[in-house]
């Protein structure tokens, strides 16, 4: 019994350290995207959609600044960072993935926002693209994150 337990315990910390090293990975990767692209501040990394025909709707922005889209992962992160001036990380990159590719808002407005209104604000992290939907069913199966 102590020798499973034991067994257990080891494989759940290599899975732990496993999730470290990972993330730890993507953190180095993202942060050494500006340094390796040095206008991803200003410029898309796609330079083809440098023309792209941005949305100017101040009420779909409003809504996303609420945390009131209708998207249940994307709302909970927002009203996340109104109450506590932070994020969870994943839902960081949910929600400005969901500005940029479901509202079609410029990602330099939701920079100016988190900007404005996270207390860590770090734009390296956020030029990948997730699905709110799935990221949602994934990492909060059961709702608790999106109830809180």
């Amino acid at each position: 019994m102590a020798f499973r337990r034991g067994r257990a315990h080891r494989a759940a910390t290599q899975a732990d350290l496993d999730t470290f090293l990972s993330e730890l990975g993507w953190r180095e990767f993202c942060w050494a995207q500006p340094y390796r692209f040095p206008d991803l501040p200003r410029r898309s990394l796609r330079h083809t959609l440098d023309g792209m025909p941005w949305r100017d709707d101040p009420a779909a922005l409003a809504a996303w600044r609420r945390g009131a889209t209708g998207y249940p992962f994307v709302d909970a992160g927002m009203r996340e960072l109104r109450a506590t001036g932070g994020m969870h990380n994943r839902a960081r990159t949910v929600c400005t993935s969901f500005l940029v590719k479901h509202l079609l808002i410029d990602w330099r407005v939701g920079d100016a926002w988190f900007r404005d209104t996270l207390v860590d604000a770090d734009a390296a992290p956020y030029f990948r693209i997730f699905n709110p939907v799935a990221q949602g069913r994934r990492f909060d199966p059961d709702g608790a994150y999106v109830r809180r």
